[in-house]
């Protein structure tokens, strides 16, 4: 079993930034890839960024991409999505998502392990 809790969270105004963090634990996770996916309401689940948990294998998606970066954070043993240039449109449910998986990193339904997701606001 792993367990994700993402934190970070919040209200903001256009332009600004946060930083989300999903915390790991659970068993070994060297073989597993971390995603983080949003959803908004009426809305499907969208896939934001992966990386692998020992580096690597980063994939930002095209709407996020030159805005939000994904790194990992080894003392906190967390991987964190960077959002700056935030945009209403942004506003949604951000989740962190983990599986033992080589494929269809960027499909929700292929990831075993999910967290409680985190709200992000984005005013306009």
């Amino acid at each position: 079993q792993v367990q994700l809790v993402e934190s970070g969270g919040g209200l903001v105004q256009a332009g600004g930034s946060l930083r989300l963090s999903c915390a790991a634990s659970g068993r070994t996770l060297s073989r597993y890839v971390l995603g983080w996916f949003r959803q908004a309401p009426g809305k499907e689940r969208e896939f934001v960024s992966h990386m692998n948990w020992t580096g690597g294998n980063i994939r930002i998606a095209d709407s996020v991409k030159g805005r939000f970066t994904i790194a990992r954070d080894s003392a906190r043993n967390t991987v964190d999505l960077q959002m700056n240039g935030l945009k209403p449109e942004d506003t949604a449910i951000y989740y962190c998502a983990a599986g033992d998986i080589l494929g269809g990193l960027n499909i929700p339904s292929t990831y075993s392990y999910w967290g409680q997701g985190t709200q992000v606001t984005v005013s306009s």
